[in-house]
């Protein structure tokens, strides 16, 4: 799921005898206080409807009992650490604590209740603080170190699991001295204040710009009759991407969209310019206090690509490989504003109007009426019977399951030849006042073997704001969201379908260059006749399937101009890596440097720099911009090379689920590149992606 990096979960650590009365007596304490009316789910202990009080309650037994654990594990002398009283416990730990954890947060996304949702939030921030406090002892830090150097590994995945948590110690300072971690501290204590300044400016920004209606010629007239007026009758287009996106995309008028452009690039440039270049100071200090050159190859360290050199070669070679064909769509687009409005220069304000309507001349494909094929329950049906019998397994229905609101329902996941059960899955699906906004999974419980040799399955969250078929409502979903419900349910697919052995590398906690993957790729299904065909019906005669015609126009926009488009990313990208880099970088600059180059030559727009208005600088994606792009090129290898020309193909499916979803989460054992390479038969390719960039292209 997407959000302030991923979501910081806690490891604990501990001793066995500790980890089972701390849970006991967390279980027994919330179940005495509140008696179930339905039964328990098999291997899960995540607890739903708890009470605001509960929640709290539940959050300082979690902190409390994990205090005495981390007290447990320091105290055990150096000259007698051994597998079963340091690593096994803390596994076990962090395996069983998990779910009970998410039973605290996951209710301030989809609660009811207001005073459950603050309850949810303050667990959480209690929680985070413990987590920190327990991230900085050194005493805890010793006995690991103790127990590293005697190399006394069960297996590789065991081995992986204990590299990972002294590189979570070390990345937090614990091998440097008492003067520098405590230089460090200060050092995140004021990035941090910094990086929540920076959203904070953008989100206090009210700034609009007043037009005549004859200045919005071309906007859609309910676009235009939901704005608001100002005194002097003008109405007002707010600075945000809700108004701006409409504005550029459909506004006939050149000096509207060049207005609205500039004014919108040009957001908190007084305020957050300056928070930002003292920001990408701060972390260079940082990472080199913590033994790195820069803060790039600190924040690419645990992830995929392993160095920022290698992010570089990566986007460099991608940008290049477009070249012609952005240049061609840049000539395309020239032409047409030649026609349309004589000899003004074509700017980047243009880009997202002159490409609609190259759209609307070439493809004549309506969203509307698109649209009118895809009823919720329609979609989900055909969904779950493409990954049913796509990966081997099978969703049952769990009736009458203990939930949180009437419209949740509660699903099991078998394997289809032997039965086994594998997890669970909540689907929270329909609009509703104060719940989280977006699509998204949130991982309540993962997937470990325990000491004794039982299996604790995972448990998955989907979570969406769509809106319910009812009798007055057909419950439509645009073409934009089924894609989005099935990037998201592949994220459930494979957080259930994981077998690692230690909670830490279980289903979405793996790397993040690699986590988005599986939801890439399956992506590709949603541009396929057939999946189409399964997923949709016209929502008055559900048996009339999406007509061939729209299938293949919706295929052909899915690129539509994907050269020019990705160029824009590629030119953020390789922004992000620049800066977190290289130390005093004039941003203006480098900005106007690099627009030239990547976007053929095209000028940025004059005063704008996305240094002040571009979140995922400050926050979530600092150095990580690119790893959208990584995921998207390695799905596309995965799919032009194995599923293609048989998207329902159940050996590879198979093949895809035993080798990459149950794999991906001792990928902590593997390099990530090395699994990939195993599944296709050679090494990892970004040509297949380039070739689908350009394939469903105009020329």
């Amino acid at each position: 799921m997407k959000g302030r990096k991923e979501r910081k979960i806690l490891a604990f650590t501990g001793v066995a005898a500790l980890v089972a009365v701390a849970l006991n007596l967390i279980i027994t304490t919330v179940n005495s206080q509140k008696k179930r009316k339905k039964k328990d789910l098999p291997s899960s202990n995540v607890l739903v409807n708890l009470s605001a009080s509960e929640i709290l309650k539940l959050a300082d037994h979690i902190i409390a009992k994990s205090k005495e654990v981390h007290d447990a594990v320091a105290s055990v002398p150096l000259d007698k650490v051994t597998y079963m009283n340091v690593l096994s416990p803390l596994a076990e730990l962090e395996a069983q604590q998990f779910p009970l954890v998410q039973s605290c947060v996951f209710q301030k996304m989809v609660s009811v209740s207001e005073d459950v949702r603050k309850a949810g939030a303050e667990a959480e921030r209690r929680i985070d603080a413990h987590n920190l406090a327990c991230s900085k002892r050194e005493d805890v830090y010793r006995v690991l170190k103790a127990f590293a150097a005697r190399g006394e590994w069960t297996n590789a995945e065991a081995k992986r699991y204990m590299q990972c948590l002294l590189r979570d110690f070390e990345r937090n300072g614990l091998n440097l001295t008492l003067s520098k971690r405590e230089e460090a501290q200060r050092l995140r204590t004021q990035i941090d204040e910094l990086s929540m300044r920076y959203i904070q400016n953008l989100n206090d920004d009210s700034s609009f710009l007043l037009f005549d209606e004859t200045e919005l010629l071309g906007l859609p007239s309910d676009f235009i009759k939901s704005l608001d007026k100002a005194e002097n009758g003008k109405l007002k287009v707010v600075l945000r991407s809700h108004h701006v996106s409409p504005v550029l995309e459909y506004c006939k008028v050149g000096t509207t969209r060049k207005m609205v452009a500039v004014a919108y690039g040009q957001r908190c440039s007084e305020t957050n310019l300056p928070i930002l270049e003292n920001l990408v100071h701060l972390r260079h200090k940082l990472a080199r206090l913590l033994g790195y050159l820069n803060y790039a190859d600190y924040a690419v360290e645990p992830r995929m690509a392993k160095m920022s050199s290698k992010v570089f070669e990566f986007l460099e070679e991608i940008s290049v490989n477009l070249t012609d064909l952005a240049s061609k769509e840049l000539a395309t687009l020239k032409d047409l504003k030649k026609k349309e409005e004589g000899e003004s220069l074509f700017g980047v304000e243009d880009l997202l109007y002159y490409m609609k309507r190259v759209e609307e001349q070439k493809l004549d494909l309506d969203l509307g009426a698109v649209k009118q094929y895809f009823p919720v329950t329609v979609v989900l049906s055909g969904v779950f019977k493409i990954f049913q019998d796509l990966f081997g397994l099978r969703f049952e229905e769990i009736i009458d399951a203990e939930v949180w609101h009437g419209d949740v329902r509660l699903f099991s996941v078998l394997d289809f030849s032997s039965s086994e059960l594998l997890g669970y899955f909540y689907l929270d699906m329909y609009s509703r006042e104060g719940k989280y906004g977006h699509t998204c999974v949130m991982a309540l419980q993962n997937g470990s073997l325990s000491q004794n040799g039982s299996r604790q399955i995972p448990v998955a969250l989907f979570v969406s704001q769509f809106q319910k078929e009812t009798e007055g409502s057909p419950g439509l979903l645009r073409f934009s969201e089924v894609v989005n419900l099935f990037h998201e349910f592949g994220h459930v697919v494979h957080h259930i379908c994981n077998r690692a052995s230690f909670a830490r590398f279980s289903g979405l906690r793996v790397d993040p260059d690699f986590v988005e993957i599986p939801g890439q790729l399956l992506e590709n299904w949603c541009y396929e006749s057939f999946s189409l065909k399964l997923m949709s019906g016209f929502h008055q005669d559900i048996t009339k399937p999406i007509p061939d015609e729209m299938c293949k126009l919706l295929k052909r926009r899915r690129d539509f101009f994907s050269a020019l488009k990705l160029k824009q990313e590629i030119l953020l990208c390789l922004f992000d890596q620049i800066i977190h880099c290289t130390e005093n970088v004039d941003t203006v600059e480098l900005f106007k440097h690099l627009h030239l180059k990547v976007m053929l030559g095209l000028p940025m727009l004059e005063g704008i720099n996305p240094a002040s208005c571009f979140p995922r600088f400050a926050i979530g994606y600092e150095a990580a911009c690119y790893s959208r792009i990584w995921s998207e090129a390695f799905a596309a290898d995965i799919f032009a090379s194995k599923f293609q020309d048989d998207i329902l193909n159940q050996y590879v499916g198979a093949q895809f689920r035993n080798k990459i979803l149950q794999v991906l989460a001792p990928g902590g054992v593997k390099d990530p590149v090395e699994i990939l390479a195993h599944f296709l038969g050679r090494d990892p390719s970004i040509q297949p992606y380039i070739e689908r960039k350009t394939r469903n292209s105009l020329w």
